[in-house]
């Protein structure tokens, strides 16, 4: 191993091989901070590197006790199913999703989607605007910096976000990019090279239009089921037809109220299990954009 932090942290990653990436950039982020901060402690001590390690641990130690911390809080932590979701019966795990905390979480994030959105869109669009327009001007090197930190701390935010309501493990430490030490131009350098930072953008962007059609989806399908089952009451109270076609009106016989009824309580289940799938689908592909893959994998930290 290279008696450098860089070293360190390429050998920790080597070790992490396989493990989540989320996990990984966690890791990475800590190690760097810690090792940083006690080689600094010690000024020109040639062996703080080395007491540095001694004290924090080897990669291999450090990423065994990772994977293995990582293991007891994931299981710890993890939700029971509910029992009707454990359930041999199919209409009893079926209609078992409206106790299930991971849908309702979804549901709550769709409908969140378009506000976080219309924020990202906003922001990317006016920080990048505004940065291209001034960077000829000294003004312009602050914004770029203030523009890229601003989408690294959303990354984070929307990390937490997607995690706390979609149940996808994503990091809890800032990423670190290598060689984002130095001077102002050197981090500005290593954050625009970092192709994490324009994934990152481009999901902030995407977020509009993705936000505007999951709360269409949504609003859509809770409207129809709510209409379904205030169809019969508002006939009763109003006593004229509520469904209308043209000029002509249609009223509903007394033995259909329940079916009515049991069609509105249906469109709830299946708008549950509509949220949750799209909630799967959105959280692996907030973690692809905004974190990625490990390299074992095929991708890049």
């Amino acid at each position: 191993m290279d008696r450098t932090v860089e070293g360190f942290l390429a050998e920790l990653r080597v070790r992490l091989a396989g493990a989540d990436p989320a996990l990984v950039q966690d890791a990475i982020y800590d190690a760097d901070e810690y090792l940083r901060s006690a080689i600094a402690e010690k000024g020109d001590d040639p062996a703080a590197f080395d007491t540095a390690v001694e004290a924090y641990g080897t990669p291999e130690e450090v990423a065994a006790a990772y994977i293995d911390t990582e293991h007891t809080v994931t299981v710890a932590l993890r939700a029971p199913r509910p029992a009707a979701q454990r359930s041999a019966n199919p209409l009893a795990r079926f209609f078992g999703v409206v106790a299930d905390p991971q849908a309702w979480g979804a549901l709550f994030y769709l409908l969140l989607a378009l506000a976080s959105g219309v924020a990202y869109f906003t922001i990317v669009v006016t920080g990048v605007s505004v940065t291209l327009g001034t960077l000829i001007l000294i003004v312009g090197v602050p914004m770029a910096l203030l523009t890229l930190a601003v989408v690294r701390a959303i990354s984070l935010a929307e990390g937490r976000i997607v995690e706390g309501l979609l149940g996808v493990r994503m990091p809890r430490r800032p990423r670190t990019v290598v060689g984002a030490q130095g001077d102002i131009w050197t981090r500005i350098k290593s954050w625009l090279t970092d192709w994490r930072t324009w994934t990152t953008m481009l999901y902030m962007v995407l977020q509009l239009p993705l936000g505007i059609v999951y709360f269409t989806i949504v609003v859509t399908a809770i409207a129809l089921s709510t209409s379904l089952i205030a169809l019969p009451v508002v006939q009763v109270i109003a006593d004229t037809p509520v469904i209308r076609i043209g000029a002509y009106g249609y009223l509903i016989d007394t033995w259909a109220f329940p079916l009515f009824v049991a069609g509105g309580l249906l469109g709830y289940v299946i708008t549950l299990w509509v949220a949750k799938g799209i909630g799967y689908l959105h959280g692996n592909y907030a973690k692809a954009m905004l974190v990625g893959r490990s390299a074992s994998e095929g991708g890049e930290l």
